[in-house]
């Protein structure tokens, strides 16, 4: 079957199509016949080879982890899919790819397809929608009231974690671009700051929580904007040791990994503010409920630009330039 593929890590991973073998499946796992597949920053971040320790692939490795597509095959301890199924999912950190013919999905990581959505549409949402489910939810737990900073509101996980917020009640605070000023503020953003005209960290006071999602000193300029007491969950790092302890990782790692985080954690800790790392996993369960989020729409996809499967290595350079509004997909069917 043809997939986009990388062959090695580093500046020359020579990404490009392949004729891989047909998957094989497990008693667990269902063959989806891939009708779209979304890209994700982390897509182009693997063949760089930053995240070899953490994310482990047999090479040529297939690339991407969102999905939406119909169930071919069935494993025979599959129970809650069946051949003809639409589904969605992700399949990112299980060592095999998404931007392919087909892709072998655990029955733990699918969901049904919400059947207001084509696929193109449920394809942009799994890596999205988990992100900011597990880090609104589990680590920070939103509630009713709140604020919260989500910067890069027009951004894929901006556009998705900005309804989720306002669903479950709190006030949002964001950061944008002049010309998407317009985008976010319908998303729901109660403060939007122009970071072309401001500094956020100058303009935004009392806030419960951040999401992480911009690299560079931001994840340290947003302690200011935080009550005592309040937490930050970065999807973007530093790294820490209770990550690498979460993974399982060796000793060597988990040093490492608290070397890089430590600066973050000793400012953090003098304005009585907790700093967490989160790495997504795939949840069937928890995107099924948010399959029932876009099903009432209470939120709904931002997508940016389609396109086909041919053209598949020009939307991860499309995406690699950072100015996508919403999602980039990959349409194969």
């Amino acid at each position: 079957m043809k997939a986009l593929t990388f062959k090695r890590y580093g500046k020359s991973p020579e990404i490009g199509f392949a004729e891989v073998a047909h998957p094989s499946l497990k008693a667990d796992e269902m063959l989806v016949k891939v009708y779209a597949a979304s890209v994700n920053p982390i897509d182009n971040m693997v063949p760089t080879g930053i995240f070899k320790p953490v994310l482990h692939f047999q090479l040529p490795a297939t690339l991407g982890s969102d999905l939406a597509g119909v169930v071919t095959e069935v494993g025979n301890k599959v129970t809650r899919f069946k051949v003809g199924d639409a589904v969605f999912a992700s399949i990112f950190d299980l060592g095999t790819g998404s931007i392919a013919e087909f892709a072998v999905v655990p029955e733990s990581a699918a969901a049904p397809k919400p059947a207001n959505l084509d696929f193109v549409q449920a394809a942009s949402i799994p890596m999205v929608g988990l992100t900011s489910w597990q880090a609104l939810k589990e680590r920070l737990n939103l509630r009713a009231g709140q604020k919260v900073f989500i910067p890069a509101g027009s951004g894929g996980i901006g556009t998705f974690a900005i309804q989720l917020a306002k669903y479950l009640g709190a006030k949002v605070g964001t950061t944008t671009s002049t010309g998407n000023v317009p985008l976010v503020s319908h998303l729901g953003a109660d403060e939007v700051v122009d970071y072309k005209k401001q500094e956020f960290e100058k303009v935004l006071r009392g806030y419960d929580a951040v999401l992480g999602t911009v690299r560079g000193d931001a994840i340290e300029k947003s302690i200011d904007i935080l009550k005592p007491g309040s937490k930050i969950v970065s999807i973007v790092g530093p790294l820490d040791a209770a990550f690498a302890r979460a993974k399982r990782l060796n000793f060597v790692l988990t040093f490492v990994f608290g070397l890089m985080s430590r600066k973050i954690i000793r400012v953090a800790r003098t304005r009585d503010v907790t700093y967490l790392f989160h790495f997504v996993r795939p949840d069937g369960t928890q995107l099924n409920e948010i399959g029932n989020l876009l099903e009432t729409k209470h939120i709904q996809p931002v997508i940016d630009k389609v396109f086909p499967f041919e053209q598949a290595k020009e939307a991860l350079e499309y995406l690699a330039q950072g100015h996508a509004k919403g999602k980039v997909v990959i349409q194969m069917q």
